[in-house]
């Protein structure tokens, strides 16, 4: 890894582009291999026709990192991402790692910790931390329990119309939140 210049664009960078290119382009062919007569037309049920393939293809959020650079989830991941942009006005970007501010590996041969090496979409002026990771979604489809252990069960239509876009504060003003 290494770290970005300061004219670093996070929707500029050159893998993105690649990937986002390949992903338009091999669309149809993902759609019809992926769900056969489901349309793929970013709408909720076209995200259940989705969440019902993830389901019944893997188990665990382990399968889906491990899978992460295979042709399915990285449709998956840019169908996700792209159903957020043409809904929210979202932008695709690849961020530096939030920890360190290096520039990981785009899609690295290993995976990186916290999954930082992978796309994600958020407002175009969204600060450090802001954004949702597609990827990450996929995973949360399979998890039982949250980061604190309580029961989860979450929906893929959920999540893309917003659980997660506003939350009460402590003063119980709503804030601007992104899942992923």
């Amino acid at each position: 890894m290494s770290a970005p210049p300061d004219s670093y664009d996070s929707t500029r960078h050159p893998d993105l582009l690649a990937w986002l290119t390949e992903r338009q382009t091999g669309f149809e062919r993902w759609a019809h291999e992926a769900g056969g007569v489901t349309p793929f037309d970013f709408s909720n049920a076209s995200l259940d026709a989705l969440e019902d393939l993830v389901r019944e293809s893997y188990t665990e959020t382990e399968e889906i990192t491990q899978q992460r650079r295979t042709l399915f989830i990285q449709g998956s991941v840019w169908y996700i991402g792209e159903v957020l942009c043409r809904r929210k006005g979202w932008v695709w970007k690849f961020e530096p790692d939030f920890d360190t501010g290096e520039v990981p590996p785009f899609y690295g041969e290993t995976e990186a910790p916290g999954l930082l090496d992978t796309p994600c979409v958020g407002a175009p002026a969204a600060g450090p931390g802001e954004h949702w990771y597609p990827l990450n979604t996929l995973r949360r489809l399979l998890a039982e329990d949250d980061e604190v252990g309580n029961p989860m069960d979450e929906r893929l239509v959920g999540m893309v119309e917003g659980w997660y876009d506003e939350e009460e504060d402590e003063d119980g003003e709503d804030q601007e939140g992104y899942a992923g």
